[in-house]
């Protein structure tokens, strides 16, 4: 199994320099990483120094508290595809998810995948520790209806991050031919490949040189 090509190696510290993305850029490039996640500001830097390695250039929307406007996270996608995004990350609205509002929840993320226009893959970033299991069922399920590529664990700014439960209950609701991504405390070899067992296609980490190098 070739660990760099499950993860998104990941920089969203706010304090981040543009010496420690270049650095992440870096990284990923020599390890092989299926892309580059960072906040919306890097993006088009980000892509500049991926341009021609094969390694996504990824971003974050409405994060990480998701609580933005379904219009604000579009404007926002519609940027860093413009900015040469190849993947966004979405937080969901947690609280509307949480109050039964459905449609709310639905249209935000469709409002994304709209701004993506086919540019760029959509994940849907759930925030399983704010969720019951049955709430983590239903924003997968509508997830999957509002058209998104994958849908993820965590920021891994709440109070937890991915478990291997949590990835196999997301597995077992999109079925076999969407994206999961496990994200938030996932430092070691034996993270990712726990995640990677319970179904995950995707890692999100910020330890990716320790998980490969195991």
């Amino acid at each position: 199994m070739e660990l760099a090509k499950y993860i998104d190696h990941t920089l969203l510290k706010p304090e981040s320099t543009r010496e420690d993305i270049l650095r992440i850029c870096e990284e990923a490039k020599h390890y092989g990483t299926a892309s580059v996640c960072v906040n919306p500001f890097w993006i088009g830097f980000v892509a500049e120094q991926l341009k021609g390695s094969g390694v996504n250039p990824c971003c974050v929307i409405g994060f990480p508290l998701g609580a933005t406007p379904a219009c604000v996270k579009a404007f926002e996608t519609k940027k860093a595809v413009e900015d040469g995004a190849k993947e966004v990350d979405m937080v969901i609205n947690v609280g509307a998810l949480r109050g039964g509002e459905t449609d709310v929840v639905k249209n935000d993320i469709k409002a994304v995948v709209d701004a993506a226009a086919g540019k760029a893959l959509v994940k849907v970033i759930i925030e399983t520790c704010l969720l019951t299991d049955e709430q983590k069922v239903l924003a997968c399920k509508l997830a999957k209806e509002a058209g998104a590529d994958f849908v993820k664990t965590s920021t891994g700014f709440s109070t937890g991050g991915a478990t291997a439960a949590d990835v196999r209950l997301m597995r077992e609701t999109v079925g076999p031919d969407m994206g999961v991504k496990a994200s938030g405390g996932v430092r070691s070899k034996a993270d990712a490949e726990a995640m990677i067992a319970a179904g995950a296609s995707r890692i999100g980490a910020s330890s990716s040189k320790k998980i490969i190098e195991g």
